[in-house]
C-alpha cells in the first residue's frame, strides 16, 4: 500500500516517543496529591487528550488551573529521569523528510512537548501543542491548524496516531489516517492503515510530495 501526501502530521506520545512509564508515575503521584481514587481515575480517558480536559473531568473548576500546572511540573521534571524514549522507526522516518513537510501535533503543553522532544533530539519546525488550540482531540482543530501552518490542503495530509481520539480528530479534519498499534490493540484502532509502529513504514520525497509505503 502507498499513500501520497503533501504533509505528514505526527502525534508525539505513543507515536514518535514513548512516555507511558512517565505518565503513569506522574499522574499517579498527582492523583494522590489531589485525593483522586483509583476508581475515579479509571473512569477517565487519559490517552491522547489535553491534561486540562482530563483534570476538568476529575476536579472542581476552581482547582483546574493549579492542578494542570502541577501535573505539567511533575511530567517535565520526570523527563531527565528516563521519562521518554524514541519508538522504533521514528528517527529514520523523520530524517527522510524535509522540515517543511511534517509537523508534530500533540495534546501535551508546549513546555512538556518541547522537553520530551529535546530529550530525544527531535526538533520539529512546526509544533502544534495544547497551548495553541481551544478544542483538543478528538476535535479536528489541532490537525487543521497544523495543515494551515504548513500551507497544505487538509485533504493532502496524513495523520499518524496511536490513540482513538487522535484518529477521530484526523478523520474529522478530512485527512488520511495511519494508526500505530503501540498503545492500543489493532482492533481498537479505526484508520485507513494500521501498522505496528513507524518502523513498518518508509517515505520517499518526490516533486509531487511524499509517498509513504509499507515496508515488505
Amino acid at each position: 500500500m502507498k499513500i501520497h501526501a503533501h504533509a505528514l502530521l505526527f502525534d508525539n506520545d505513543g507515536t514518535l516517543v514513548s512516555s507511558l512509564d512517565s505518565v503513569e508515575r506522574c499522574w499517579t503521584c498527582w492523583a494522590g496529591e489531589y485525593g483522586i481514587t483509583a476508581e475515579e481515575f479509571g473512569r477517565v480517558e487519559l490517552h491522547g487528550r489535553p491534561a486540562a480536559e482530563i483534570v476538568a473531568d476529575l476536579l472542581p473548576a476552581h482547582l483546574v488551573p493549579e492542578a494542570v500546572a502541577r501535573v505539567e511540573q511533575l511530567e517535565v521534571a520526570d523527563v531527565p529521569e528516563g521519562g521518554v524514549r524514541l519508538l522504533p522507526g521514528t528517527r529514520d522516518l523523520l530524517d527522510s523528510l524535509p522540515a517543511d513537510r511534517w509537523a508534530v501535533v500533540t495534546s501535551a503543553t508546549r513546555r512538556l512537548a518541547e522537553a520530551r522532544l529535546d530529550a530525544v533530539g527531535i526538533l520539529p519546525k512546526t509544533l502544534i501543542a495544547a497551548d495553541d488550540i481551544t478544542r483538543g482531540k478528538p476535535d479536528p482543530e489541532p490537525y487543521l491548524l497544523a495543515a494551515r501552518h504548513l500551507g497544505v490542503d487538509p485533504a493532502h495530509c496524513v495523520v499518524f496516531e496511536d490513540a482513538p481520539a487522535g484518529l477521530q480528530a484526523g478523520r474529522a479534519a478530512g485527512m488520511t489516517t495511519v494508526a500505530l498499534a503501540t498503545t492500543h490493540l489493532e482492533d481498537e484502532l479505526d484508520a485507513d492503515l494500521v501498522v505496528k509502529d513507524l518502523s513498518a513504514l518508509s517515505a520517499l520525497v518526490t516533486d509531487r510530495g511524499v509517498e509513504v509505503s509499507v515496508r515488505r
